[in-house]
């Protein structure tokens, strides 16, 4: 487990202090996946370099695996440092390289012999599907390959711990979505623990088990990606919640119904089961009452289904009442939308 306990980061800049970190407490649990979101200046790189201890924190303690790294001198914070590896947005690899060399530099760091690092490298350059690569340079590779040596290169040490520090960011959709599957691959298969910083809400939703979502230097709100997706509490978080699934009806939908009744729309939200199951055509078939479809949206996290619907109920007060207690016995949340839609 990775734990920041009342952890603060201030920085002194021409006589001001900028408080980038401000008393953060952040549980990150072993073998996970854990996403940190928000806007740019939110604090989340400054974090995520908490954990290596590349930044120091002002104030506070980085437990890892029960030992304070905070308090560690240099020579036993170099050795830990070997069990965490980095990823960065820009890849970082060093030019005239090549790719077996970018890939063994931290082991040659670390004093493997020559035939422990050729053994690695294969290893490695098999992982990542690369191994008709092992003499091309960074510029003859594309921009997901270049990533996946970076992910290699991480993976040398055979790390407990790797961070992402806006690792797909640079990339194209397509590449982005299959570094995220050998991200999923490398925690799935060896039980390594990834801390993924980003500002982008469908790589949580691709991959993460758990997400905290941050705005000035503070931690506002933090759970299970599926608890953040289909529950979100704070304004910020909604916002990046809506970049991935509608939370609200949009305006031009609004504007355009027959019907201004707005006290008759209804927000219904489908989780896991509810969201495989004809409940919509069930109320229509049991209850007198007109029911409009006026948007809908789904998507996937982690295997469990999230839908979002939008409908209007019109009828009589109590039999639509009864149709929205049937939704909300078949597993499907209902809210009344209202004129604030």
């Amino acid at each position: 487990m990775i734990e920041f306990k009342n952890i603060s980061k201030h920085y002194t800049l021409k006589g001001q202090t900028l408080h980038a970190l401000d008393q953060i407490n952040l549980q990150i649990p072993e073998g996970s996946i854990f996403g940190i979101i928000g806007y740019s200046g939110a604090g989340k790189s400054t974090l995520i370099r908490l954990i290596n201890l590349l930044e120091r924190p002002t104030e506070g303690q980085i437990i890892i695996h029960q030992k304070d790294f905070t308090a560690l001198d240099a020579r036993a914070l170099r050795q830990e440092r070997a069990s965490i590896g980095m990823i960065f947005q820009h890849f970082n690899l060093l030019q005239t390289k090549t790719v077996a060399a970018n890939i063994e530099m931290p082991l040659k760091l670390l004093g493997y012999s020559k035939a422990e690092r050729e053994k690695r490298l294969d290893e490695l350059l098999e992982f990542i599907d690369l191994k008709n690569k092992k003499n091309a340079y960074p510029d003859e590779l594309s921009g997901g390959q270049k990533q996946r040596v970076g992910i290699a290169r991480a993976l040398a040490s055979h790390p407990r711990i790797l961070l992402c520090d806006e690792a797909t960011s640079a990339l194209d959709p397509q590449t982005t979505k299959s570094v995220l599957a050998l991200l999923k691959k490398i925690n799935q298969e060896q039980n390594i623990t990834i801390v993924m910083v980003t500002h982008e809400m469908d790589v949580i939703e691709s991959i993460c088990d758990y997400v905290a979502v941050m705005e000035q230097g503070k931690v506002i709100e933090t759970g299970s990606t599926i608890d953040i997706f289909s529950q979100p509490q704070h304004p910020t978080t909604q916002n990046f919640i809506q970049t991935v699934l509608q939370q609200q009806l949009p305006v031009n939908i609004l504007n355009k119904l027959a019907d201004q009744h707005h006290n008759s729309i209804y927000c219904l939200q489908f989780l896991g089961k509810s969201a495989q199951e004809t409940v919509i055509q069930a109320v229509i078939q049991q209850f007198d009452i007109s029911l409009n479809i006026l948007f809908a949206n789904m998507t996937e996290i982690n295997g469990t289904v999230i839908g979002q619907m939008f409908i209007q109920l019109l009828g009589d007060p109590a039999v639509v009442r009864q149709a929205t207690e049937f939704l909300e016995q078949n597993g499907v949340k209902v809210e009344q939308s209202g004129e604030s839609v």
